[in-house]
């Protein structure tokens, strides 16, 4: 009896712990289930991101070979598929940022962007004197207002601006801020350059013709040489008067 009792037992317990097993079982691929429609959903959110913050005009360079290909942000973004190859005579129809521009950039010129697109001059300053610029035409040549660089070869430094720079501060001025900082997430110093220009970039932003920005960035100059140029002031940094030299007095008529 007992005997028939314990091999019932141990059946109850067998089935038991496989319909635990497979409930186990069951449960985690389940789960395994939920995390690929999760993972998937999350690309899927990714992409999503991608394409709505990515510019949906040409953003094009000219490439005058003027520079380390392995340092140049024009080049990266080339090889990322984000910067389209301009060739020397190619017309570009959009604005295109020069040296030898007129007008600067404004929100003015935010449709014909939103049109057309925006392409960049990649070349040296060290050798603007023999860049072919009437073999890179467009109707909308543009110059950037003052702003700092941030990339790490010319940090600090103003009107240095790296190709990905350049683009950005033209989209963040012209209203396409996502667009902006978009680009400039593809560097891992490129959230510096609009931290390290945002007061300025909100500005020009805030402007409506060329004219206007030229006037906030002639009043930004004149106030940071005014700020330069003044005195400092450091008598908040050095005492007012000794303590111990007090105490020193007071000692000296107790003991009279």
């Amino acid at each position: 009896m007992s005997g028939r009792n314990s091999r019932k037992g141990g059946g109850a317990a067998r089935y038991r712990a496989g319909k635990s097993r497979r409930n186990y079982e069951r449960t985690f691929a389940q789960r395994q289930n939920e995390l690929t429609i999760d993972s998937s959903d999350s690309d899927s959110s990714s992409s999503g991101s991608e394409a709505r913050y990515s510019p949906k005009f040409p953003v094009a360079m000219w490439d005058l070979n003027h520079c380390d290909p392995k340092k140049c942000s024009g080049r990266k973004l080339s090889r990322l598929g984000l910067m389209q190859h301009l060739r020397l005579g190619q017309k570009f129809s959009g604005l295109v940022l020069t040296p030898v521009g007129i007008n600067c950039v404004s929100p003015s010129d935010r449709e014909i962007i939103a049109t057309s697109g925006v392409a960049v001059i990649d070349c040296s300053w060290a050798k603007l004197d023999e860049t072919p610029f009437t073999r890179m035409r467009s109707s909308h040549p543009r110059l950037l207002p003052f702003l700092v660089a941030a990339n790490p070869i010319n940090y600090g430094k103003p009107c240095k601006l790296s190709c990905v720079e350049a683009i950005a501060a033209t989209l963040f001025i012209c209203g396409f801020r996502l667009e902006a900082s978009w680009y400039m997430s593809k560097f891992s110093w490129g959230h510096s350059f609009i931290e390290l220009n945002e007061t300025l970039l909100n500005k020009y932003a805030a402007c409506r013709t060329s004219v206007e920005v030229l006037q906030v960035q002639d009043t930004y100059i004149e106030e940071e040489r005014k700020a330069k140029d003044k005195p400092k002031n450091y008598s908040e940094f050095y005492p007012k008067s000794s303590n111990e030299e007090i105490s020193d007095d007071n000692s000296g008529k107790e003991n009279d």
